[in-house]
């Protein structure tokens, strides 16, 4: 097992060694992901999730097949009976493989960039004695079957999200076609398993109403043969009881997930888009009829990994560090993500006063709305003439505080 969490940097000086350490994807991730076997698994930070769901499935099989079905065997004609130990088996294996192939896959992460990217326009806002203000818009339209949709930028992967993709407070990623993230499965739910996520619970569904239903034939059988009555049956066969409770509960669970989903199928919308953005009220632009729908989720070939997780990478270098007002500063601060997807903190962004020093003029931090500024990265970039300052404030979903840009 590999836990990938962003490097720590060190306050000593580096080595002067000139070799570069390679390392493999997987070892140098930034998100919150954990690897297994080497990076050919990836799950989320609640991995231990997964047991839990692990357990929630054998556990009351396993007391089907010792007290339920085991008793069945010889109870029908032809060897019929023997089916309906193999059936669950088999289809409980099948449940299974479908909860590894959702959780264990990439969901449809989005590579982040290095550096920010190169802004289409450049408003030039000269002072006396100051740099260029170069500004990045934050939301940008592209047309998508003939309507304009709105992507973000983000402040964590330093790249536009493609339309449908959103980032993850959870696993720290930006994930293509974002539904959401399930704490069962400990993983995102994207646009490469979610196919496979509602068969997992379609396919749960399936496995409680069968477990369900022969605990009930099982009871019936007693009551038949001991001519008495339904509840002296069922008090026969505690087992059958507590499975019957159990599933009737649980059928609840996946079964009303797997009507949602197929409603958001149906309609071409994910969890995420039809609780914010709610296409009753607009008109969906991916919506394709039903039949067109189902096929893009069931019939069209999933898109490969964008990230291959056991590629070898150089390590990144460690940040040079430099003097500022008598105190050793590291140029590379850690970034906050201030556009988070999920999370019951929404993002605000504050408009507030930069003093630009003596007889300097006053400008705001962010400029006009809509836009983005470079300049504190560009001062950590260069490293040399800027001391820079920033304060952060409000949540972790939000930048606020002030930029002290000094001249040179």
């Amino acid at each position: 097992m590999h836990v990938a969490h962003p490097p720590k940097l060190s306050d000593a000086a580096g080595d002067d060694d000139d070799t570069p350490e390679v390392l493999r994807t997987y070892q140098a991730w930034k998100g919150s992901n954990i690897f297994f076997l080497g990076g050919r698994f990836i799950f989320g930070p609640d991995v231990g999730s997964v047991f839990l769901s692990f357990f929630l499935i054998v556990a009351p099989v396993a007391v089907f097949c010792a007290f339920v079905a085991r008793k069945l065997i010889d109870d029908f004609a032809h060897n019929l009976g023997v089916l309906v130990m193999v059936v669950v088996v088999v289809f409980t294996f099948y449940v299974l493989i479908l909860l590894l192939m959702t959780s264990g896959r990439d969901p449809g992460i989005i590579p982040r960039n290095a550096h920010p990217p190169q802004p289409d326009t450049t408003d030039i806002e000269v002072g006396p004695g100051q740099t260029p203000q170069l500004r990045l818009p934050r939301v940008k339209e592209v047309i998508v079957n003939g309507m304009a949709v709105k992507v973000k930028y983000c402040d964590t992967c330093m790249l536009y999200r493609p339309p449908r993709c959103s980032h993850c407070s959870i696993c720290d990623n930006c994930v293509e076609r974002f539904d959401h993230h399930c704490p069962w499965v400990g993983q995102c739910i994207g646009r490469r398993n979610y196919r496979f996520f509602f068969m997992f619970v379609s396919s749960a569904t399936l496995l409680c109403i069968y477990v369900f239903s022969f605990c009930w034939v099982y009871a019936i059988r007693i009551m038949h043969s001991e001519n008495t009555s339904i509840w002296r049956a069922l008090i026969k066969t505690p087992a059958s009881i507590v499975l019957i409770i159990y599933t009737f509960l649980s059928v609840w669970f996946v079964g009303g997930l797997t009507i949602f989903h197929l409603y958001l199928i149906s309609t071409n919308q994910s969890t995420y888009e039809n609780f914010r953005y709610r296409y009753d009220r607009t008109e969906n632009p991916y919506n394709r009829g039903i039949f067109g729908n189902f096929k893009e989720v069931f019939w069209t070939s999933i898109p490969p990994s964008k990230n291959n997780f056991r590629a070898f990478v150089p390590k990144e270098p460690k940040p040079p560090t430099r003097v500022t007002g008598g105190s050793f500063v590291n140029s590379d601060r850690e970034k906050i993500p201030s556009d988070v997807e999920i999370g019951s903190m929404k993002p605000t962004w504050k408009t507030e006063e930069t003093d630009c020093g003596p007889g300097g003029d006053r400008r705001s931090s962010l400029g006009r709305s809509g836009s983005w500024d470079l300049q504190s990265e560009i001062a950590s970039i260069t490293g040399i003439g800027y001391s820079d300052r920033i304060s952060r404030g409000g949540s972790s979903g939000s930048l606020g505080g002030s930029v002290d840009v000094p001249v040179k």
